[in-house]
């Protein structure tokens, strides 16, 4: 089976799909690896690094897709929404697709990846079980993110993380408040805690409590906490406008009286809920930094603008978004290494084999035949009766 990697081609995007590292993987199990000329150079992977460890480099995008049996991207029609449309034309029936595609939020990709008769499957909707841990993208690219949040923080802060002790007198430590404890809000945890900061994490599941202080977090309780805001695959269950609003209520004097405000609260294919509104933005110092993770979905904060960075009553709101690709080194090595796992899963004696029974596959296949078959995606976008059973 030959694997096509493509530049990347959404504006700021640095990442790459594969990195020279997982080729020999790959190249054992059955797979040949082609690669668009300099896809990985922005990550810091030079074309030669490819060619050493068995891939081929070839000059032209076209030429890419014409020849490879499956396409690995990061950003796929869909995720991509800037000029993701431009590789329709290149992609053929039967021909295997795999990356980040959002087909929970987008039903004209969907449809339009239906109608070129390829096999999509989008590793957002990887199932959160311990057989898939390896092959979890959204978790290592969160995780990525949820450190950057805090470098980001840091440098627009106008005082310092730790707490020191000088000769010019005591530096008293920064608090830190981050706003829901997933993968990306750990992360932002345990780098704030690294930098000495007094870090809170606040999660409407209780089971988290634990999660949050083993990494040097102090847990918020507000006595709303909800042992079904997780569903059986392991991602966020929206809530009602009531909880939302008794939440904002709550949470109020916590972001008052933080420093810095991280959030990361997003429920897949809905807009992110507001937990943070202009009146509890204007009760914080001055100087103080909200660094909104879910800018793209709409953002918990109400004030944020994706893809800006606001200052309003005094407070910095950094709507930054795809901030894994600002460190693409890694994250392209965690990014590839996900994906080498997943085609580990799906690749039996160098072709691709799709079976419906394995929970893996059948989560994150979306389209195939020129049909929705994921039942999730189909129910999701009203596509329902386009969808095939198993």
């Amino acid at each position: 089976m030959v694997i096509g990697v493509p530049k990347e081609t959404f504006p700021g995007e640095r990442r790459v799909a594969l990195v020279p590292a997982v080729l020999p993987t790959l190249a054992r199990a059955g797979c040949d690896v082609i690669v668009e000329r300099g896809a990985g150079a922005a990550a810091g992977f030079a074309d030669a690094a490819f060619v050493e460890r068995g891939g081929v480099v070839l000059p032209a995008r076209a030429e890419v897709f014409g020849r490879a049996d499956t396409i690995v991207q990061v950003l796929g029609h869909g995720a991509n929404d800037r000029t993701g449309a431009d590789d329709l034309p290149l992609l053929r029936p039967g021909q295997a697709l795999i990356g980040f595609l959002r087909p929970l939020g987008s039903p004209d990709t969907v449809r339009q990846l239906a109608a070129a008769g390829v096999t999509a499957f989008a590793v957002e909707l990887m199932p959160r079980i311990t057989r898939a841990q390896s092959m979890d993208a959204l978790s290592a690219m969160s995780t990525v993110a949820g450190y950057k949040a805090v470098v980001l923080a840091a440098s627009l802060l106008p005082r310092m993380f730790p707490m020191l002790m000088t000769a010019a007198g005591t530096v008293t430590p920064a608090r830190v408040l981050v706003i829901g404890a997933g993968v990306a809000g750990l992360q932002a945890i345990a780098a704030a805690r690294r930098l000495g900061a007094v870090v809170w994490g606040y999660d409407v599941r209780p089971a988290v409590k634990t999660e949050v202080e083993s990494v040097g977090g102090r847990f918020v309780e507000l006595g709303l906490e909800d042992a079904t805001a997780q569903d059986e695959r392991g991602y966020a269950r929206a809530q009602d406008d009531a909880f939302y609003r008794r939440q904002r209520e709550l949470l109020g004097q916590q972001v008052a009286e933080s420093d810095v405000v991280i959030t990361t609260a997003a429920v897949p294919g809905r807009r992110a809920p507001v937990l943070v509104t202009a009146e509890m933005v204007a009760r914080m110092a001055p100087g103080s930094v909200i660094v909104d993770l879910p800018a793209e979905r709409g953002g918990n904060c109400e004030l944020t603008r994706a893809g800006e960075t606001v200052v309003a009553s005094g407070v910095t709101i950094v709507g930054a978004i795809n901030l894994a690709a600002s460190v693409p080194y890694h994250a392209s090595q965690m990014y590839a290494r996900t994906v080498a796992a997943f085609l580990g899963h799906l690749v039996r004696d160098g072709r691709l084999v799709v079976d419906p029974a394995d929970a893996i596959t059948r989560e994150t296949l979306v389209v195939r035949g020129g049909e929705v078959v994921n039942a999730r995606v189909a129910e999701s976008l009203g596509l329902a009766r386009t969808a095939k059973e198993g």
